[in-house]
C-alpha cells in the first residue's frame, strides 16, 4: 500500500500521470446499477461490520464468507463483545473459511479497539494500521469503506482492473509493485466521497466484470478505454497464479485437527486427534504448528484445546 501521502488521503498527481477522470465516471455508475447487495455495505454493519469482512475476505469468497459473517455479527455486534470472549471462540467460529490465524487477529484488533478506543474501530489510517493483524490494505480499505476517506484500495480485483485497463496487460505482478501503488494514487479522484466509490466500485467491477478468467468485455462500462482490449488482449508472459493443492497438505491436516477441537466441548486427547490423520510425522508436525501459531493450547495429560488467553 501507499506511503504516507496515502495513508494521510491526500496524493498530488505527478507529471505524465494518466487521468483517470474518463474511468471514475462510467465505473461509478455501472456500480450504483450493480453492486451486489452485502451486509457489511449496509449502513447497519458500521465500521465494526467493514473490518470483520475485510479479515474474512483474504483469500476467501463471498459466498463462503456471507454465512459465517452473519454468524459472527449476531453474537459480537461490537468489538468489545469479541473481546469479552477466549481467543479459542473466535477461532471456533472461524469455522471452515481457512486460514484461522485471521481469527486470532481479528480478536486481538478488537481487544485492542476496546483498551484503546473505548470500542469504537478508530478512524485514523494510521491508528488502524497500528492495530494487531491490520496491514496497509485492510488499514485503507477500513478507512475508505467505514469512513469514507481517500486512499488507494489495493486488492487483487483492483489491481487486475488497473492492469488492464490502464497499462494493457492481461494480469498485475504476483506481488504489488512500487509502479501499482503510484498508479493507483495516481487515479485517485480528488474528491474524497468520489474517491471512496471508486475504491468500491474498482474493486466490483474486478471481482464480476473484469475476472481474472472469462472476463466479460461486452458488460464493461469502460471497453471502449481500456489499454489491453484496444492491443487486441495480448496473451500476459505466464498464467495468473494457481490456487495452492489442499488436499494431502499440511494445511488439510490442521484444518482436520481443527474441526475436531472445534466441536469439543471439553479438552480433547491426543489418542482422538491421532485418528484425524493416518501419517503420524505429518500429524505431528501440523499439531505442533497449530500450537506455535496459538490456535491450540496443549494440557497436562496429553489433551489440547483452543486457546482461552
Amino acid at each position: 500500500m501507499p506511503s504516507c501521502r496515502t495513508a494521510s488521503g491526500t496524493s498530488g498527481a505527478t507529471p505524465g500521470a494518466p487521468d483517470g477522470a474518463a474511468l471514475h465516471a462510467p465505473v461509478i455508475a455501472w456500480f450504483e446499477e450493480n453492486a451486489r447487495d452485502l451486509p457489511w455495505r449496509r449502513p447497519e454493519a458500521g465500521p465494526w461490520g467493514v473490518m470483520v469482512s475485510e479479515f474474512m475476505l483474504q483469500q476467501t469468497p463471498v459466498n463462503r464468507v456471507l454465512p459465517v459473517y452473519e454468524q459472527w455479527m449476531a453474537r459480537w455486534p461490537r468489538p468489545a463483545d469479541l473481546a469479552e470472549e477466549a481467543p479459542g471462540e473466535a477461532v471456533r467460529a472461524w469455522g471452515r473459511l481457512g486460514y484461522p490465524r485471521r481469527a486470532l487477529r481479528l480478536h486481538g484488533a478488537a481487544v485492542a479497539i476496546t483498551e484503546r478506543h473505548g470500542g469504537d474501530v478508530p478512524t485514523q489510517h494510521a491508528q488502524l494500521l497500528a492495530l494487531p493483524g491490520i496491514g496497509e490494505y485492510t488499514a485503507a480499505a477500513v478507512a475508505s469503506f467505514a469512513y469514507g476517506q481517500r486512499h488507494a484500495v489495493l486488492d487483487t480485483n483492483v489491481r487486475r482492473v488497473l492492469a488492464r485497463a490502464v497499462t494493457g496487460t492481461q494480469y498485475p505482478p504476483n506481488a504489488t509493485t512500487a509502479a501499482e501503488r503510484r498508479l493507483a494514487r495516481e487515479l485517485l479522484p480528488e474528491d474524497e466521497s468520489m474517491a471512496s466509490r471508486w475504491a468500491a466500485a474498482s474493486m466490483e467491477l474486478g471481482a464480476l466484470i473484469c475476472t481474472a478468467k472469462n472476463e466479460s468485455c461486452v458488460r464493461c462500462p469502460i471497453a471502449a478505454q481500456c489499454a489491453w482490449r484496444l492491443a487486441g488482449k495480448p496473451a500476459h508472459e505466464g498464467p495468473p497464479r494457481r490456487g495452492q493443492t489442499y488436499a494431502g497438505t499440511d494445511r488439510q491436516v490442521r484444518g482436520r485437527l481443527l474441526a475436531v477441537l472445534r466441536e469439543a466441548v471439553a479438552p480433547v486427547p491426543q489418542a482422538v486427534l491421532d485418528r484425524v490423520w493416518d501419517e503420524p510425522v505429518q500429524r505431528a508436525r501440523a499439531l505442533d504448528g497449530l500450537v506455535a501459531d496459538g490456535l491450540v493450547e496443549p494440557l497436562q495429560g496429553g489433551l489440547y484445546r483452543l486457546p482461552l488467553a
